[in-house]
């Protein structure tokens, strides 16, 4: 009789504790649900009091309960950085990009050159993105990535003048899918551009100019007339080269018949009876 009570207040102390699990789990996953960015471990201990609050490690094991439980689901459970948030899962995109309104953001070749250099060479000076990219980089570039919140100043470099070092943010990981910049394409799998947005989960269409890089591509349009070569390939834009066309006109002036010379030649050649006429 004594065991069979123990086997019983056992029972209930384990249903007790299933319970006290799957209520904890419930709150986790409505606090992820309600956040505006990733939820962190310590944002989600700081929910509860000393009395009740939960190891480290059990909200570990519920995360990773829930990351399993929404495997067949259209959203997933992606850690980005050190927090949480629940997001639609990349392969549902089409269907959904049909539902909003507006048209998608568009960012020039220059933006993204220059987004790509600070995120792999970080912390970085402006004058060292212009020696990588081989131009001038435009203020409104710089601007428009601190203002998307992708880039920000995190200290100077200790040389003459100061320069400002910028380095990407923890809404640059959010925006890009990145639980961190290990994340990043390997360097070595890199071809251009295009493979960066591809590598990135990018669906961002990208434009040859940009509206308010001017500077930017001003310079770079100088720079290229500057460090145009002469064509030495055998033809010029009209199909001949410089050589060919003095040449040819050289070789019309040879073939030009000189009507003085015949007019001597006649003279000589003439009858002198002809020339006591005249």
């Amino acid at each position: 009789m004594e065991q069979t009570k123990n086997m019983n207040e056992e029972t209930d102390e384990k249903f007790s504790e299933n319970e006290q699990t799957d209520e904890l789990k419930n709150i986790i996953e409505a606090a992820i649900v309600v956040s505006e960015e990733p939820l962190t471990i310590d944002r989600m201990l700081s929910m509860f009091t000393d009395a009740s609050k939960p190891e480290r490690a059990t909200i570990r094991e519920l995360l990773l309960e829930l990351e399993q439980d929404y495997e067949r689901r259209g959203f997933e459970l992606k850690r980005i950085d050190q927090g949480y948030r629940l997001q639609t899962r990349e392969e549902y995109s089409p269907w959904l990009a049909r539902l909003s309104a507006g048209r998608p953001p568009r960012y020039s070749r220059a933006l993204l050159e220059t987004l790509a250099i600070i995120a792999y060479r970080q912390p970085v000076t402006r004058g060292e993105i212009e020696e990588v990219r081989g131009v001038a980089v435009s203020t409104d570039i710089i601007r428009t990535l601190q203002e998307r919140e992708w880039v920000r100043q995190v200290g100077v470099r200790d040389v003459p003048g100061k320069p400002a070092l910028f380095a990407t943010t923890r809404e640059f990981l959010e925006y890009f899918n990145l639980e961190g910049l290990n994340q990043l394409p390997s360097l070595q799998d890199i071809r251009d551009m295009d493979t960066i947005a591809a590598e990135l989960n990018m669906t961002l269409p990208l434009e040859s100019s940009e509206e308010n890089s001017g500077q930017d591509d001003d310079i770079g349009d100088s720079e290229s007339a500057d460090n145009q070569q002469p064509d030495l390939s055998g033809e010029d834009s009209q199909g001949d080269t410089p050589l060919q066309a003095e040449t040819a006109v050289d070789d019309t002036r040879l073939q030009q018949p000189d009507h003085e010379t015949e007019r001597k030649e006649e003279k000589i050649n003439a009858d002198p009876a002809d020339l006591n006429e005249g």
